[in-house]
């Protein structure tokens, strides 16, 4: 069942998780924990994801009778997600920065939406050779996600793969709107390059 973003329906539901009530608990744990589980992934990785999702589902419980509604339960629930992760890296000391360096493309192949103005290089036909090509290319973009600094990684993952608004991102992530457009403009870029220097083998 999905949660209605109603207000009136939301704060219902809120009310009946502060109350213990089992099957609000377990509607927003079925509409909610793939995605925090996502965002979790995207920064920290898989090694820790689940740990800091836990994590998160107990610090919601705790907080959820402070929880004033600013924003919607869902954009909560990933703030306290991202917070977790990023929190779990700098622990981690598992890299200098949250948002290294990343070289990047000139900004005029992108529009002001951050996507590739250029068109990339056209796939040949599906022939056995450009299946193989395919896996081998399916990996090469993986491989460079997975190298993105977490908070490219996090903003990608939530606002082309998940789906979410750029304002939800920027209040996840603790953001702003420009810092964001930055982020998904180098993790494009990244992947962009990697899409380029396969078809250029």
């Amino acid at each position: 069942m999905k949660i209605n973003s109603n207000d009136s329906d939301e704060k219902a539901l809120i009310t009946d998780l502060i109350n213990g009530d089992e099957k609000a608990f377990e509607l927003i744990v079925s509409n909610y924990h793939n995605l925090m589980l996502s965002v979790a992934r995207a920064i920290v990785g898989e090694a820790f994801a689940d740990e800091v999702v836990q994590d998160a589902w107990i610090s919601a419980i705790k907080a959820l009778p402070k929880f004033e509604g600013r924003s919607s339960l869902k954009t909560w629930l990933l703030h306290i997600v991202s917070n977790g992760a990023k929190s779990r890296v700098r622990r981690e000391n598992r890299m200098i920065s949250l948002d290294d360096c990343w070289q990047s493309v000139s900004s005029e192949k992108f529009d002001n939406t951050g996507h590739r103005i250029d068109e990339i290089l056209p796939w040949e036909e599906a022939t056995p050779e450009a299946l193989l090509a395919n896996e081998q290319l399916q990996a090469a973009i993986e491989k460079t996600f997975q190298s993105l600094p977490p908070l490219q990684r996090a903003a990608l993952t939530m606002y082309d793969m998940e789906g979410l608004k750029m304002e939800e991102v920027c209040n996840i992530l603790d953001i702003s709107a420009s810092n964001a457009r930055v982020l998904l403009h180098r993790a494009r870029t990244g992947l962009h390059q990697c899409i380029e220097k396969f078809q250029d083998k």
